[in-house]
């Protein structure tokens, strides 16, 4: 198992952004790895503020990462104290997603942890932007933070469609909570059932199609866990038949699980540009975190 080296925590600074900071602390700590802290200054709206005070442009985007600076090494001071973790720290001007992307490839980071509100990567996620088209230029999965951290991740859950990308999340996930319970998921829909209901073909002959669909799956879950080296004794394997976003979110619940971690969806190379709908809507409606692995 691939052991987790860089942690690049990206913060706008914001109070819920300090919940994602925290986290990046915890798995640093959790696992030895080296934490940064990233603000990405956008210095575009300084222009009417600069007007207003008669500086020179110069003059004001130094105030301002001047500014910036210091908050963020007040952060990393605190992240200090309170989990003895000393954290880089960078401010750079720009645009939050390309910034992002060159920083981690930069650093060489195998984890981006961000928040999950204000001005953040879930937020060009869900509403669809290239943002994974950029982040896939690195390979570095991402971390959104949901809730405030109090310990290291107890319980992950980690749906799987027994794609390429399914060891990989697996991987991602071993390697940011090295000491948690995995639950891995695989949610079924019998193939054409629509059409075999349609067809007018009897209750029982689908129900048995679902029966052996489902030990299919388990037989693969089984494969992927030894494939993944993990232990009988911190994973549990479970195969529900269903809608997969409604499965995964009943789950978290059911299994009080901390953290999703979810891989890139679909194999043709469009597919592999966007981000899988079933991750988005987790992303949106999970209550947890969630660790999107590219």
């Amino acid at each position: 198992m691939s052991q987790l080296k860089r942690v690049l925590a990206a913060t706008d600074l914001s109070a819920p952004a300090r919940h994602a900071a925290e986290r990046a602390a915890i798995v640093s700590k959790e696992t030895a790895a080296l934490l940064d802290l990233l603000h990405v200054a956008n210095l575009a709206p300084l222009e009417r503020l600069r007007q207003l005070m008669g500086a020179t442009p110069a003059e004001m985007e130094q105030r301002v990462l001047d500014a910036a600076r210091q908050r963020l090494h007040d952060l990393a001071a605190s992240l200090q104290q309170r989990y003895g973790v000393a954290a880089g720290t960078h401010v750079v001007p720009g645009t939050l997603l390309a910034e992002l992307a060159k920083e981690a490839d930069a650093l060489a980071a195998g984890l981006l942890v961000c928040g999950a509100k204000g001005e953040s990567v879930v937020r060009h996620f869900v509403l669809g932007t290239t943002a994974l088209r950029v982040l896939s230029t690195t390979t570095c999965p991402v971390l959104v933070v949901k809730q405030p951290p109090h310990e290291p991740y107890r319980r992950l859950l980690v749906p799987v469609d027994f794609s390429p990308s399914s060891l990989r999340a697996v991987r991602h996930a071993r390697s940011v909570a090295p000491r948690a319970d995995i639950v891995l998921l695989h949610a079924f829909e019998v193939p054409f059932e629509g059409q075999l209901r349609y067809a007018s073909v009897d209750e029982d002959t689908i129900h048995q199609y679902r029966i052996v669909a489902r030990q299919e799956a388990l037989q693969k879950l089984q494969a992927l866990r030894d494939e993944a080296g993990l232990s009988p004794d911190d994973s549990s394997l479970v195969v529900l038949h269903g809608d997969p976003t409604l499965r995964i979110i009943e789950q978290e619940q059911e299994c009080d699980c901390d953290l999703i971690v979810m891989g890139k969806h679909g194999e043709n190379v469009m597919e592999e540009l966007l981000l899988g709908s079933v991750t988005k809507r987790v992303l949106g409606e999970s209550q947890g975190d969630v660790l999107v692995s590219v």
